[in-house]
């Protein structure tokens, strides 16, 4: 089974969606399940997780709710507010929802470097275990080394990097980000998307052998039974389409056993997210 495990949905709204800057301005407009359905048919995609992107308890809903009416929705990754002292209680309301299996932040958005180190949101992170639910890390490069001390207090919580932690492909930065990615990877509870590469680099001048390095560092750094493709659609979208997307993945593992290969596909994602 081929698993996408990351992409989004929404009903395009300016202020909600100002992140949408003009270089992107082709994913300024809804999309929706039927949108991706009919993708996923011409891809050989058998079923998707649905990831939050805008900070709501109404844009969790959103996402249960398609989830509900479409099956090859196979499981949310929604949003709480973390830091609330009352998170508990909330966790314990989406834990009756079959179709929620973890959360997400978009800490690449604080300000504070240290944003995943704060108390509060240390607290509301320490609560998901009980319920199995999973965390989805959203970070830049320079959050890493947050992230690595995060991850270090959390030895039985199930993280996965989103996005192989959006390296600064286009400028040609890895060093940096590479020595972190290993240290991470070396924590068996954490996994990594093999997503939102494409836009990391140059929009329109990207080439599979400028990407292929920072994937061959993932791919040794948590190997194949921790990695997950995921194709963050629509927001691909800005720098190509669907089945370039999928094709960066599945060349890059082509030389792999079958076996990795269904792993890397779908069969990891089904595991981390418990589908």
């Amino acid at each position: 089974m081929v698993i996408d495990s990351h992409q989004h949905f929404w009903y395009y709204e300016p202020e909600k969606h100002a992140w949408i800057d003009d270089s992107m301005s082709v994913i300024r407009r809804d999309f929706t399940p039927s949108n991706l359905k009919t993708t996923y048919q011409e891809n050989g995609i058998d079923g998707c997780v649905a990831v939050q992107a805008d900070q709501t308890l109404a844009e969790t809903e959103f996402l249960l709710s398609l989830s509900a009416k479409n099956d090859f929705i196979k499981g949310v990754v929604g949003w709480v507010d973390l830091q609330d002292e009352q998170v508990v209680g909330v966790l314990d309301e989406y834990a009756l929802h079959g179709k929620i299996k973890g959360f997400r932040h978009i800490v690449q958005g604080e300000a504070d470097h240290n944003f995943l180190l704060r108390p509060n949101f240390m607290r509301g992170i320490s609560a998901l275990e009980k319920h199995q639910f999973t965390y989805d890390i959203l970070v830049f490069p320079h959050q890493l080394g947050a992230t690595l001390e995060f991850i270090k207090k959390f030895p039985n919580q199930k993280f996965v990097v989103d996005h192989i932690a959006k390296p600064y492909i286009k400028d040609g930065f890895f060093d940096g980000w590479a020595t972190m990615m290993k240290e991470i990877g070396k924590h068996e509870n954490v996994s990594c998307k093999l997503s939102g590469m494409i836009t990391e680099a140059d929009f329109k001048t990207w080439t599979p052998s400028q990407i292929e390095p920072y994937m061959q560092l993932v791919l040794n750094a948590f190997g194949s039974e921790r990695i997950l493709f995921g194709s963050d659609w629509p927001v691909c979208l800005v720098a190509g389409n669907y089945k370039q997307v999928k094709d960066l993945t599945t060349d890059f593992i082509a030389g792999l056993s079958t076996d990795e290969q269904a792993d890397i596909m779908g069969r990891n994602a089904i595991k981390f997210y418990n589908l």
